[in-house]
């Protein structure tokens, strides 16, 4: 049923898996970025879609990281719904914070490592994959995002802009249509969220 062919997009079939997956994704985001908890329930949704989704294309690299997804989506829930006291916002809630400058460089320094190994990783393992470093570097950006967030870091949607805009060069390139669009909507939606997390930030620590 999941692989299931609901319309095409120029020319391209698009599956049932592949639009409940896309439209998961971006209530998952849109959520996020209007600072709402209930983000990570969908979260829990989207990596389980994203499984299936994977499992049936064959991409077992891809697939092998869901579980690290769900932990970290499990630490964001947790994290934004029991902050320690001094991280408080006035409902409760888990402030926005920043990284420091360090942070950032570290940060940067640790997704070149990463993504230099796993791209050599996939390209001894997976041969087939025509962009293995490209693809290692999305993917270890996609993870520090999602760490970002979970920590309600400011600088979460700087890495999501950037994951954005490499994924709708990749997806154009190979001619996955859908995903281009999708990934444009996910790219208006963090200016946005990237916006709306400055004005919070900015109260809560005013």
């Amino acid at each position: 049923m999941l692989d299931t062919v609901i319309f095409s997009i120029a020319g391209q079939p698009v599956l049932l898996i592949d639009f409940v997956s896309s439209v998961l994704g971006l209530i998952c985001v849109f959520l996020a970025g209007r600072n709402s908890k209930y983000n990570f329930w969908v979260g829990y949704l989207y990596t389980a879609a994203l499984f299936f989704l994977f499992w049936s294309r064959n991409l077992y690299a891809s697939l092998l990281l869901q579980p690290i997804s769900l932990a970290i989506n499990m630490t964001g829930h947790y994290r934004w719904t029991h902050p320690r006291e001094e991280e408080k916002a006035a409902d409760n809630s888990l402030k926005v914070s920043m990284l420091t400058w360090p942070q950032r460089v570290l940060s940067a320094v640790s997704v070149l490592l990463v993504a230099g190994l796993w791209g050599l990783i996939l390209d001894r393992l997976f041969p087939a994959d025509p962009h293995p470093y490209l693809d290692s570097c999305v993917t270890v950006l996609i993870l520090l995002a999602q760490f970002l967030s979970a920590q309600k870091k400011w600088d979460c949607w700087l890495v999501w802009l950037l994951v954005n805009i490499t994924q709708i060069i990749l997806h154009l390139s190979v001619g996955n249509v859908l995903m281009s669009i999708v990934c444009a909507l996910y790219l208006v939606n963090g200016v946005w969220s990237l916006a709306t997390w400055m004005r919070l930030y900015k109260r809560e620590h005013g």
